[in-house]
């Protein structure tokens, strides 16, 4: 059995926990929200410019059981719950999410797409990486693409996973932060002469927040 059939298969009662804040969601189609972030340990896709490579590897972080996650998620006044990595589609994230909604909980997940899409959602964000391809069955079940734009090849990059997902995907191009001046003057000629797609900015990081 692969890795990816045994994450849909094998349910997860606890999962690894690398951390967990409540914030204001800093990028993408929910920026300035409140929201509770979920970010789980283990990652495969092993991106160069990754700012949490601290998440990647599982067992360095505690397991935590699903009632104990919803319990922190829902100690703040906000419900909308960001679940994050790490590559949070390497676990069964059905427990996860069925007892987040039945406690009122909007549930958001930032994946690169790499593994089958378990869980319920109300807002999938895929982040492909090159290191690891999406699946195009996650893919089309995106609500929003968001692209990390780190050099001029990415924009064809970016075109080629915007024609895999559906008609009412957002499409978003954002530049890493480390290459953000050299590249966000192409980003906005791009999406100038290319209106289907939008900016996404690391907003929280202007802010200094989580």
């Amino acid at each position: 059995m692969s890795a990816a059939s045994a994450a849909a298969e094998v349910p997860a009662p606890a999962l690894p926990l690398m951390e967990h804040f409540y914030t204001i969601q800093g990028e993408g189609y929910n920026t300035g929200r409140a929201a509770y972030f979920i970010r789980l340990g283990g990652c495969d896709v092993g991106c160069v410019w990754c700012d949490v490579k601290e998440s990647w590897d599982a067992e360095k972080h505690p397991r935590v059981a699903v009632s104990d996650l919803v319990a922190l998620a829902t100690a703040h006044i906000g419900r909308n719950v960001v679940i994050t990595g790490g590559e949070p589609l390497m676990y069964n994230l059905g427990p996860l999410t069925q007892a987040l909604h039945a406690a009122g909980c909007q549930n958001w997940i930032e994946t690169s797409g790499a593994y089958p899409l378990t869980g319920g959602w109300d807002w999938i964000c895929v982040s492909p990486k090159k290191f690891k391809a999406p699946l195009p069955e996650t893919l089309r079940h995106a609500h929003e693409l968001k692209i990390v734009v780190f050099n001029k090849s990415d924009f064809a990059w970016a075109e080629e996973h915007a024609a895999q997902v559906g008609p009412e995907c957002r499409l978003y191009l954002q530049p890493e932060w480390s290459k953000a001046p050299q590249m966000m003057p192409l980003i906005v000629e791009y999406v100038k002469n290319n209106p289907k797609w939008q900016v996404s900015l690391q907003t929280h990081k202007f802010l200094d927040i989580p």
